[in-house]
Parts: C-alpha cells; structure tokens; sequence
C-alpha cells in the first residue's frame, strides 16, 4: 500500500519542476492545500444532502403549496397482471410484434395496450410538486455559491489580471475564505455524484454523471497541487447561469409563464455567454498559455487541461440544445416536444403526449399548451 501511495503522490507528477511535497508543508508564516483537507468533503456531503431534506420538506414544499401546485401526477393505469408483468419484467416500450401478441392474449385493441404503457410509464414521473422542490433547493445553493464566490473573488488581484494565478506558484497561501469555498463545492457535487441515482432521471443522466465526476477530479486536482486560484474562477464562472435556470423551472411549475420565458432568455443568454465565450477565451486562455509562459507545463498540468477541455466540451453539448429551443422559439413562437432539450427533461418525457394527439395542438383546459397536467407553453418548455 505504502508502495501504491507513493507512486500516486509523486511528485514528478503532480508538481512543477525542482518542487517537493515537504516545500508545500503548512508553516508558522503560511498555510498551503494538503490533500488530507479533502477528507472533510464527504462528511459535508451528507450534511449538505440532510439539509436538502430539511429545506424541501419544511421551506420548499410550503411555498409551493402557497403557489397552488399541487402533489398531483398522471393519471393511473388500470390493473392488469399480465402487462404489468410484461412492463416490469420484459420491455417498458414493447415493439409493434408484441403489441399485436398481448392484443389477441387480452382481446384488447393495440391502442388500448399503447395507452395502457403509456400510463404506466407516466406513473414514474415525479409530481410538478417534487419537480419543484428540488428546483428551488438547487436554486437557493446555486444562488447561495455564486454569490459568495462574486464577492470573495472581487478582492482578489487574480480575478482582475489572471496571470496572478500563476505569479509565485504553487508557494501561494490558503486563505480561509478560499479553503471554504473550495470544500463547500466539492462537498456539494459529491452530495450530487450520490443523490442523482434518486433524483429525478434525466435524458441527459450520462452527460451530466461524466460532468460530476470531472468537476469532482478538477476540483481535487486543483486543490492538491494548489492550482485553486484559477480553480475559483472556474467554479464561479460555471455557476453564474445555474440559479437563473432553476428559476426559469420554478416559474414554469408555478404556471408563470412570462416569467419562466423571461428568465429562461436571461439563463440562455448567461449561459452562452459565459461558457462559450468568457470560458474558452478568458479561462483556458490563462491556463493554457499564460502558465505555461510563466511556469510550464508538467504531467498534472496537462491532466488538468484535459479536463477543463471535457468541460468545454460538454458546455457546447447543452449549449446547442438551448440554441435549438431559442431558434424554435423564434421561428415557431413555441417549442416542440421534439425539439425540447434534454438537458432538463424527464427519462420519460416523450411520453407525455396521449396517443394520437399531435404534441402542436394539444391544450389544457386554461389555454395554454399542456399534455397530461403539466404545463407546456412558450418558449420555456421545461419539465424537467
């Protein structure tokens, strides 16, 4: 074990040149980032993960009860054994064979067996009510973090000219305020590495696992060899649009609909801007020519680039989902089920529609675009 550890910390990797693990040893004079600091994240997790319990049963939940929304899901399908088998044990979306199988087996019409599944694959989704409970609590941390970062990180010279990252490294001290804020993110994703298994499933459940687990491996990375300088300006940046589309999800359940399109427009805006265009021209600028012109490259440097160019890349995988709902937003004055994004929509979602029904037309009983009790209009269509 002792011969494992030695060749995962080594220093050849992970430092710079002529740079020891015993130079980095906290002192009387200054404090550095040790590893065994990372340790604290997993309690914090679970913290973080109980809070999240307690907020959204005792201050989400009442609020949303204030705003009407309801507990309510889709209709329920009716007993039957024999599909139910079939549904749990063999195939959620039975082929056109097989349909036409249980068809003579229950003397049933297809449609009838199409609608039945339909139903039942419906009694999965989770209530508006659940939907928004989880938004607001994302958007209360989200907002929580930006705002901290925004405000620790105009104090400091880095933010201002990035090449201070690099100045004196990797001999620049820990503060308080950026120890705190580097455990109190990676604590957080880990409490979401974990509860995404019982959130609500997403289309995009694998896009979003390999973004936990980079952020995860960025955030450790940068902190072990003390790269946490630009590693604030990374988080902050990635958190600047997360609140606003939680709070364009929020004034969708609550049927805010001018809202919800208003904050969408200012998430789509934020997010685009920030991500494909501050990102690649302002971050990894500095990361991948401003260090290496003032340090120079090392084994963990590329690692780390490696990373933050994942990051990039799966930044312009959502971004063309957003750009494809605000071009049809523009175009057709609302947007497809089709063509909704899979960032934020349900496993099941395509479902939603009743069988036969023409996802353009279908309205609920107030005007507005729906299928199935959950609001569909505008250009901020997002069930989740």
């Amino acid at each position: 074990m002792a011969g494992i550890l030695a060749w995962f910390w080594n220093e050849r990797f992970w430092l710079p040149h002529n740079v020891t693990w015993a130079d980095l040893k906290n002192t009387e004079e200054a404090t550095f980032p040790q590893a065994e600091d990372l340790y604290l994240a997993f309690p914090l997790a679970f913290c973080i993960f109980m809070v999240r319990l307690i907020f959204e049963r005792f201050v989400a939940k009442p609020c949303a009860i204030a705003l009407n929304i309801q507990a309510n899901g889709p209709q329920i399908a009716p007993p039957n054994a024999i599909l139910e088998k079939v549904f749990t044990a063999i195939t959620k979306h039975p082929d056109e064979k097989r349909l036409e199988g249980l068809s003579k087996q229950l003397d049933w019409d297809v449609r009838s067996i199409q609608r039945w599944f339909q139903q039942r694959r419906n009694q999965e989704k989770p209530s508006t009510l659940t939907r928004f409970c989880e938004s607001m609590w994302r958007f209360s941390f989200f907002l929580y973090i930006f705002t901290y970062g925004v405000r620790f990180l105009k104090k400091t010279p880095w933010l201002w000219d990035t090449r201070h990252c690099w100045y004196n490294y990797p001999y620049q001290p820990l503060t308080t305020d950026l120890h705190y804020y580097y455990i109190l993110e990676l604590s957080f994703y880990w409490s979401l590495m974990f509860s995404q298994f019982t959130d609500i499933k997403r289309k995009d459940f694998g896009a979003m696992f390999l973004h936990h687990l980079v952020a995860i491996a960025l955030i450790t990375f940068s902190y072990v060899n003390n790269m946490a300088r630009v590693g604030t300006l990374i988080l902050c940046l990635h958190d600047s649009s997360d609140a606003l589309l939680e709070a364009a999800k929020m004034a969708n359940y609550a049927k805010f609909q001018k809202m919800c399109d208003l904050l969408f427009v200012m998430f789509a805006t934020v997010f685009i801007t920030m991500r494909l265009g501050i990102f690649p021209l302002w971050v990894l600028n500095t990361t991948l020519f401003e260090s290496w012109e003032i340090v120079g490259p090392y084994p963990s440097w590329w690692v780390f680039n490696l990373l933050l160019l994942v990051i990039q890349g799966l930044n312009c995988f959502w971004s063309y989902f957003i750009i494809k709902i605000a071009c049809k937003a523009i175009s057709k004055g609302k947007v497809s089920k089709d063509d909704r994004s899979d960032i934020e929509s349900s496993s099941d979602e395509e479902d939603s529609e009743p069988p036969g029904k023409n996802p353009h037309t279908a309205t609920t009983t107030n005007g507005t675009s729906g299928t199935n009790g959950y609001l569909l209009t505008g250009p901020c269509t997002m069930e989740d």
